[in-house]
């Protein structure tokens, strides 16, 4: 299954691994800082099904990326330390060669390390009872054996850790009522939080059933304390069904917002600016069906009424609104600009003391009664 998987390098492969590196860098940019006030402090990043590191038509996927993005940055290389492993010995062996060959490897402090080892209650055990450094741990199984919410969770506990994790949405679908994989099952989700999805998915709608699917993976991921959880949806090659979602959890609403950017930045589609947080392949021909969605109407809506009498900084209202919504920043100040010109807020400073068509985070911005 694997080799098939890396047999080929389509476009959904490539943009899951600039999702991750971009992230990786990002991520690595905010901690460094703190981790730079010891003098022996390291970040570090895990990505426990590795792969052998390029695909067959020669595209480097995400550990290679990874180790690139630290490789050219000084304090970087000093500091990260890397984790790499594929249950197949084939392709541990195949992405200790490829990172060998990466050119300036050896200005790495600490020298990648690659095993073959099956991820399961071994590895979750010793990563629970390890305290991690700062790390981004990506796990990116071809279907859902291996991956747990204790696997999450051993990582996640610690302090600067965040996740980004495959998930196989379509055979996690069909899983949840066949038998054969029902343990599989119950420690993705919790053997209660399962038992109950199970019951809701009766009957439903596939639109339905895969927005329960994914509501329930994040409220199970924010048991853990991963409050902000961000899924990003890619759909099959004719655009009309979900194939996986790549979702990334975080306890820190920093780490929710820098996401959020990167993955508004690779979608496919946007409307009124408002990034879909998806790939599909189909998107090019079906831009047409949604010439009718005005989201930036309802963001107007929504800020009038909750805000209602209010006042605050553009930053406030953005912290305070955009959790489990598919707005970024841009759309915010966008809607607030249009709002300030059709009198329905007033600014301080106001429009006339800034400099045309920009609205600052610290701006405060005062809502009538609605």
């Amino acid at each position: 299954m694997t080799k098939t998987f890396f047999d080929e390098s389509s476009e959904q492969s490539k943009v899951k691994a600039i999702l991750v590196r971009d992230y990786f860098w990002a991520w690595a940019k905010v901690i460094l800082p703190t981790v730079q006030k010891n003098r022996n402090g390291k970040i570090a990043y895990i990505d426990l099904f590795a792969g052998p590191g390029r695909y067959k038509d020669g595209t480097k996927s995400t550990p290679l990326l990874v180790l690139e993005s630290a490789i050219e940055d000084p304090n970087m290389r000093d500091r990260l330390v890397t984790f790499f492993n594929d249950a197949s010995a084939e392709n541990s062996g195949n992405l200790h060669r490829e990172i060998a060959a990466l050119p300036k490897v050896g200005t790495l402090k600490y020298t990648p390390y690659v095993m073959s080892e099956e991820v399961g209650a071994k590895i979750v055990d010793k990563l629970a009872k390890i305290r991690l450094v700062p790390t981004l741990f990506f796990v990116d199984p071809w279907g859902y054996k291996g991956l747990s919410l204790g696997l999450i969770n051993s990582v996640l506990k610690n302090w600067g850790c965040d996740c980004v994790f495959f998930f196989n949405y379509n055979r996690i679908n069909m899983g949840l009522h066949n038998e054969a994989v029902e343990d599989h099952m119950n420690v993705l989700f919790g053997k209660e939080r399962a038992d109950e999805l199970r019951k809701r998915l009766a009957g439903m709608a596939p639109e339905a059933r895969e927005a329960e699917i994914v509501e329930t993976l994040a409220q199970a991921l924010r048991g853990l304390g991963a409050n902000f959880v961000l899924p990003f949806c890619f759909k099959d090659e004719r655009g009309k069904r979900t194939s996986h979602h790549l979702v990334f959890a975080t306890k820190h609403p920093r780490g929710y917002r820098i996401m959020k950017e990167i993955m508004a930045k690779q979608s496919s589609e946007n409307h009124q600016g408002v990034a879909s947080f998806g790939y599909c392949p189909a998107s090019s021909v079906q831009t047409m069906l949604f010439e009718l969605n005005r989201p930036l109407d309802d963001l107007q809506g929504m800020l009038s009424s909750t805000f209602s009498e209010q006042t605050l900084s553009v930053e406030q209202i953005y912290e305070r609104h955009n959790v489990g919504t598919p707005y970024i920043m841009k759309n915010y100040k966008s809607v607030l600009l249009s709002m300030e010109e059709a009198g329905l807020i007033t600014t301080n400073p106001s429009a006339d003391k800034r400099r045309k068509g920009t609205i600052a985070d610290h701006v405060r911005v005062t809502f009538p009664k609605r």
